[in-house]
């Protein structure tokens, strides 16, 4: 029971923050707001949290760890099918993206700033550069795929994948976005394909 009570502490909180950074950004948001947003104590929060940075850090942590298990679920016979599936984890994405935009630009403006957060966000981007060099590397020794530089390749598909991600968050209404993702993807496997 106290576990689960902590649990619950550590969601509150978290819940509490990514509110708070998104109506009033992470400087203006302070501990003793965010306290007073989860219904708990500053002793609560520094149990759980040792900084503000902390919980910020943590949230950007618990939406790539949701990324990447739907990622770690795609796999398909071929490299090319492989990446072309992982395009289905977009709605998931934009799900988790949806009224949270101010938070993903908080991100992005508060890694510009400081040396740990952009460490963290930065951090993932080199996990998914190798992932999906390493599927490359995987395609290339099916002979689904032609001889590339894995690593410019991956770049290539990361770019894809942040651009698109980052013009359907700003204009969700746009376009079909997993339909442009998967027909671009597709584009892109027919370019590599042996």
């Amino acid at each position: 029971m106290p576990q689960q009570r902590s649990e619950e502490t550590r969601a509150r909180i978290l819940d509490a923050a990514v509110r708070r950074f998104a109506i009033s950004g992470y400087n203006a948001a302070s501990v003793d707001v965010i306290c007073s947003d989860a219904g708990v104590s500053k002793g609560a929060f520094y149990h759980h949290f040792p900084t503000k940075q902390a919980v910020f850090v943590a949230l950007l942590e618990g939406w790539l760890n949701t990324i990447d298990a739907a990622i770690a679920a795609m796999r398909k016979p071929t490299v090319p099918e492989t990446f072309v599936q992982m395009t289905e984890v977009l709605p998931a994405i934009f799900a988790a993206a949806d009224e949270r935009l101010p938070m993903f630009l908080e991100f992005m403006l508060q890694a510009s700033r400081n040396e740990a957060i952009w460490q963290a966000t930065i951090a993932p981007y080199r996990h998914y550069r190798e992932h999906f060099a390493g599927l490359i590397r995987d395609g290339i020794a099916e002979g689904s795929l032609k001889e590339v530089d894995p690593e410019a390749a991956a770049e290539v598909i990361l770019s894809l994948a942040v651009g698109l991600f980052l013009q359907g968050v700003l204009d969700p209404q746009g376009a079909d976005w997993q339909n442009i993702a998967r027909q671009s993807m597709q584009i892109l496997m027919n370019g590599l394909a042996k």
